[in-house]
């Protein structure tokens, strides 16, 4: 069954794809690959997974201001997640993804969720994002509804 969870755009647009979720911040500087879209921090429960094109839903970034520049540069190679969801206002990936429109005309939506809706959204969950900030999430098949 479809739901619908309100959160706030950092940086406002419209997306869709599959949820690629994390429990564990990730610094997108040594963290991400930005020619791949792999999640490169070996230490990270998502160590291998590829983002790009999905929705990567994780509680915040963490680290180097330099993640702005990894995020750009993904964005700009085609590399980067669809959207982002996070459980708290990241203004460094906020700030990469703002200028990385100004600068290339890609929109990646950011957009935080209350702690609550944020620990509602699973694995392979389908999301679309509105510029406003909703969110429809439609569950993984064979998940219960």
């Amino acid at each position: 069954m479809e739901r619908t969870l309100i959160g706030k755009p950092l940086v406002a647009g419209s997306a869709e794809g599959r949820a690629v979720v994390s429990t564990q911040p990730l610094s997108f500087w040594g963290g991400l690959s930005p020619r791949t879209g792999e999640v490169i921090d070996r230490r990270h429960e998502r160590s291998g997974a590829i983002v790009t094109g999905k929705i990567f839903v994780f509680p915040r970034g963490k680290g180097s201001s330099t993640s702005s520049a990894v995020l750009m540069e993904g964005i700009r190679a085609g590399t980067a997640p669809a959207a982002i969801i996070t459980a708290r206002v990241d203004s460094i990936l906020a700030l990469g993804a703002i200028v990385a429109d100004e600068l290339y005309h890609k929109t990646v939506p950011v957009v935080v969720l209350s702690q609550e809706d944020f620990d509602s959204i699973s694995e392979g969950d389908y999301l679309v994002i509105e510029p406003d900030g909703r969110i429809k999430v439609r569950p993984a098949e064979g998940k219960w509804a």
